[in-house]
């Protein structure tokens, strides 16, 4: 083994204990995720409204201090204030943010599959399977409405996605935190 590399297995195996950490919260989100989707939906949009919020905050201060050296501080300024906008509005109403991002990703699903479908009709004389592309602009279009129609549902599908990967995540890391134990049992350092 290289010695760059056994260095890097050695800290791992010293703090297997942080990979085992990881892995399990990693779990525990993804099973509270799975099992109290609209909680876990609130929880993280609050988590972004305060990032937001603070953010523009944080851009205001910056924005006004530096005034007198920059010609154009307005436009640092309204970027600021837009950030502490969306963070006020996403605390008072976090439904609606999760609303709007819903119909964000259903414009651009609905946008993008129209556009394959009408590629898939322009390219149908010079490429072969062009069907392939229609049922991919047509699956877009329709992952679109339903978002549009249940922008509710919409985000706690992704929220499942996530929470899915998240458990997978902690299980990978569960695993590797023993591998890295038992390797430095069998290392001496």
């Amino acid at each position: 083994m290289q010695n760059e590399t056994l260095q890097l297995a050695q800290i791992l195996s010293r703090t297997w204990w942080v990979l085992l950490l990881r892995g399990v919260f990693a779990i525990l989100f993804g099973v509270v995720a799975w099992t109290m989707p609209e909680a876990s939906v609130a929880i993280l949009l609050i988590v972004f409204g305060v990032y937001v919020l603070a953010d523009g905050v944080i851009g205001v201060v910056a924005a006004i201090s530096g005034r007198k050296e920059r010609e154009h501080w307005w436009a640092l300024l309204v970027w600021a204030l837009l950030g502490v906008l969306v963070g006020v509005l996403t605390l008072i109403n976090p439904a609606l943010t999760a609303i709007a991002l819903m119909f964000y990703i259903a414009i651009w699903a609905i946008g993008t599959g129209i556009l394959q479908v009408v590629l898939a009709l322009r390219l149908r004389k010079e490429i072969q399977g062009e069907w392939l592309l229609v049922l991919g602009g047509i699956l877009s279009v329709a992952l679109g409405v339903f978002l549009m129609a249940q922008p509710m549902m919409g985000a706690i599908a992704l929220l499942w996605v996530i929470a899915t990967y998240a458990i997978i995540f902690g299980g990978v890391f569960v695993v590797l935190a023993f591998k890295a134990r038992a390797f430095g049992k069998r290392v001496s350092f």
